[in-house]
C-alpha cells in the first residue's frame, strides 16, 4: 500500500473484517473453513492493523451491520 501510494495519495478500503462479538466470530471461523478453499474468501481479517502498520494516517473508519464489514479510508503521509 505504502510503496504504490505517493504521498498524499488516499487508499480507499472495504473489506470482511472480524466480528466484534464472539459468537460472530466462530460463524466467521467456520464459515472460513468452506470459503478459503473454495475462492480463497476470508472473513476475519484486520486491515486496520495492516493499514496502520504501514504508517499510514487513517482518515476515516466505519463498520457496517453487525460489524463484518469495515470500510475504511487512509492517506500516505510521506
Amino acid at each position: 500500500m505504502h510503496r504504490v501510494l505517493r504521498p498524499g495519495g488516499l487508499l480507499i478500503l472495504a473489506d470482511h473484517v472480524a466480528s466484534p462479538n464472539l459468537l460472530g466470530r466462530a460463524i466467521q471461523r467456520l464459515a472460513e473453513v468452506v470459503t478459503v478453499r473454495a475462492g480463497g474468501e476470508h472473513f476475519l481479517r484486520r486491515p486496520l492493523e495492516v493499514v496502520q502498520a504501514e504508517g499510514l494516517q487513517i482518515e476515516q473508519r466505519e463498520r457496517f451491520g453487525i460489524g463484518l464489514v469495515e470500510r475504511l479510508s487512509a492517506r500516505r503521509t510521506t
